[in-house]
This record gives C-alpha cells, structure tokens and sequence, in this order.
C-alpha cells in the first residue's frame, strides 16, 4: 500500500484541478473535484479516501515495531505483524507477544497466548473491555526503541 496525502494535500489537490479545469472552460464543483481525487487515488468516493487518511495517521504503528503494553490486564512486549487500518483512528493489529500470556482467569487450568489480534483506536485501546471495565488490549503509547545499528556496532 502506497502512502496516502495528509488530507490538506488532497484538498490542494482538488483546488489544482478545480483551477485547470476552469482555465481549459470545463468548470467542476469542489465536490466533483475532491471525488476525482479519491477517484485517482484508487478510492471510491471522497469519504472513503478521507477515511483511509485519517486512518493512516496516529498512532503511528507499522508492521516490524516493537510494542509494549497489556492484554486482558497481563504486561507484555511484541513485534507487530499485521497493521489494518479499519475506520479513522482506528487499527486492528496482529501481535506476536516475546511471552506467552495466560487468557483464562482461573487457577485449575491455564490457555496461554503468544499471537493475539486486536483492534484500537486513537487513545491506544480496545474498546472491548472485561467485566471489570479494563480495555481487553493497551498499548502503551512510547513505541519500544528496538536496537540500531549504532548499537550493535562495538
């Protein structure tokens, strides 16, 4: 997937063709012209494409980070795997956890977890929480600074 504009660029975009579109006598509306975009865009319509470019955009979470933060309440670390946007501000991820975590509650029998998949919006969490109100999946919002090259260089 090709990165998207920020939303001010594509309107810009539209004024620019609104503007030659004039200049050669074939006027359009503002909104024929935003849909003509979206259109270029591969998108089906102008809200379509807004919403991908809300999505793309915080938090920043690509496929390859190194994430930290809590699912069903248990602390742990991952690699993000998949990262699909889903409506503005919203993502759902693919985690593969360092540690397994244990998803059951109970003393007399344990389900541990080292793939987990989850959706979460602009604040960083699910909206899926357990009985107790805690959101299912929380990522804590500083990305893990995975090692660079100065770092492993000795």
């Amino acid at each position: 997937m090709t990165a998207l504009p920020t939303r001010q660029a594509a309107k810009a975009q539209a004024k620019a063709l609104r503007d030659a579109r004039r200049q050669k006598g074939q006027p359009i509306t503002h909104a024929a012209a935003l849909e003509q975009i979206a259109h270029d865009h591969g998108f089906r319509d102008w809200n379509a494409f807004s919403a991908a470019i809300g999505a793309q955009s915080d938090p920043e979470i690509v496929p390859g980070m190194r994430v930290t933060g809590r699912y069903l309440s248990q602390p742990f670390s991952a690699t993000v795997k998949t990262v699909h946007p889903q409506r503005p501000g919203w993502a759902q991820l693919v985690l593969d956890l360092d540690e397994p975590v244990d998803v059951v509650r109970f003393d007399s029998f344990s389900n541990l977890r080292k793939r987990i998949r989850g959706t979460i919006g602009p604040d960083g969490h699910s909206k899926e929480k357990t009985s107790d109100g805690i959101p299912h999946l929380v990522l804590d919002r500083d990305p893990v600074r995975g090692p660079t090259e100065t770092d492993t260089q000795d």
